[in-house]
């Protein structure tokens, strides 16, 4: 059923961006960098925006299912293929865990034991099994639950944002990017972690088969959602660093300004406002993620099981209830750091490998792309130094990590490589 039209699919994109990082990342950008964090926000949207524009020409010439997975088997071949479907479930397994963590340690705002380990179990529990219950009724369900979900999010981020400008500018204080003398080392660091704040645009290109029009409306959600999110998330830095004194040790760096700004009442508003983010940010990868599993079953490349389709609902229930059942045991078993550091990392290969794409899908496929990027070869090769240098910052459990997910994927590619599979096709 394609029930995802071009603006659920635009909200759809930016719920599956704005999640925890922006409740989260603003004391750790204003610990390296202080006052030039908001120039750092900026910039992560710029090299991510290089990133978004070649996958925007990318998706633009695929009509199903499978996301960066399906870039990488129709234009490197199955063994690229399987690897990037693994890095992508990877990382959106472990991205939604993450920030479920991170709902029980603002949910203790209000309720002091909810970090506890019962209360704990309980609430991951509603959280992952409730979503999936309302995803399993049907995509047309889990997108109404994400609209709403992306424009409550938003609303306590716009709040904050004009109470903090008023406030600023009253002050003399006007928007400013400065530029610090800082070490190249740490620039790279807290670029690695503020391209990480903008990740996540792909989860919503994933269920293309859905989507109404899909080659239409891939390149207006990714621009959308780039444009939007670029806003908010340099603003409310701009508006973090004018507004909180220790930026940088601040545990909950949004409420701590909205407390500067409008008392505790503006705190508890933005607490709200964060759980509400963080449930969104969920709802959004239950929706999509699973269609990595039924794309690589349905291609042959993963067990015949994950591309099982409820005979009333007709949704991939099978890979929802196995995506829901890892994304709990992730979240019960890590911390949110710990899940953090696995989902960036599996991201800068999926990202390095479809802005690699491009030129070769436009020698392989000319006239295939419905959007075609403007010195899109260029862009595809800034994409993929920007992917290569913010690997090199990734420390050695990182490494680690992507060297287990590798092997993994060779092992299903050598199950898999004399089994029939179906060719994707871009059209």
């Amino acid at each position: 059923m394609r029930a995802i039209g071009r603006w659920s699919l635009a909200a759809l994109m930016v719920n599956s961006i704005i999640g925890s990082g922006i409740f989260g990342l603003p004391s750790v950008l204003a610990g390296f960098v202080g006052a030039a964090s908001p120039l750092v926000m900026l910039l992560g949207g710029v090299c991510t925006g290089v990133i978004m524009a070649c996958f925007a020409e990318v998706a633009s010439q695929f009509t199903s299912t499978g996301g960066p997975y399906l870039y990488a088997r129709v234009t490197f071949g199955r063994f690229v293929g399987i690897q990037m479907g693994w890095m992508l479930w990877l990382a959106q397994l472990t991205a939604p865990a993450a920030n479920a963590n991170l709902f029980v340690l603002y949910l203790g705002e209000f309720w002091p034991h909810a970090k506890q380990t019962i209360p704990r179990f309980l609430i991951l529990s509603l959280l992952v099994w409730g979503l999936a219950a309302v995803n399993l009724r049907g995509v047309r369900a889990g997108a109404r639950v994400s609209n709403v979900l992306t424009a409550a999010k938003l609303l306590p981020l716009v709040v904050i944002i004009g109470v903090g400008t008023v406030f600023l500018l009253s002050r003399g204080r006007a928007l400013s990017l400065p530029f610090l003398a800082v070490g190249a080392v740490s620039w790279m660091e807290v670029m690695l972690r503020a391209v990480f704040a903008y990740g996540g645009f792909e989860t919503a290109l994933t269920p293309m088969a859905e989507a109404r029009n899909p080659r239409r409306d891939a390149a207006f959600a990714v621009f959308t959602a780039l444009l939007t999110c670029t806003v908010v998330y340099t603003l409310v830095q701009w508006v973090a660093v004018g507004t909180v004194p220790d930026l940088a040790h601040s545990e909950r760096p949004l409420a701590d300004a909205a407390r500067a700004l409008m008392g505790r009442a503006g705190a508890g508003l933005i607490t709200v406002g964060a759980l509400v983010s963080f449930y969104g940010y969920l709802s959004a990868k239950v929706l999509a993620v699973p269609r990595i599993t039924f794309a690589l079953a349905e291609r042959g490349d993963f067990p015949s099981f994950f591309a099982a389709v409820h005979p009333r609902f007709r949704t991939p229930y099978v890979s929802i209830l196995i995506f829901a059942l890892l994304t709990w045991l992730l979240a019960l078993a890590g911390s949110f750091a710990w899940n953090l550091t696995l989902s960036s990392v599996a991201r800068l290969f999926y990202y390095g490998v479809t802005c690699a794409a491009l030129p070769v899908l436009r020698r392989k496929q000319p006239g295939a792309a419905l959007f075609r990027l403007p010195a899109g070869p260029v862009f595809a090769v800034i994409g993929v130094i920007i992917c290569a240098v913010l690997v090199t910052r990734v420390d050695r459990s990182g490494f680690l990590i992507l060297l287990v997910t590798i092997t993994l994927a060779a092992l299903n590619w050598l199950w898999a490589r004399n089994r029939p599979g179906t060719v994707p096709k871009s059209l």
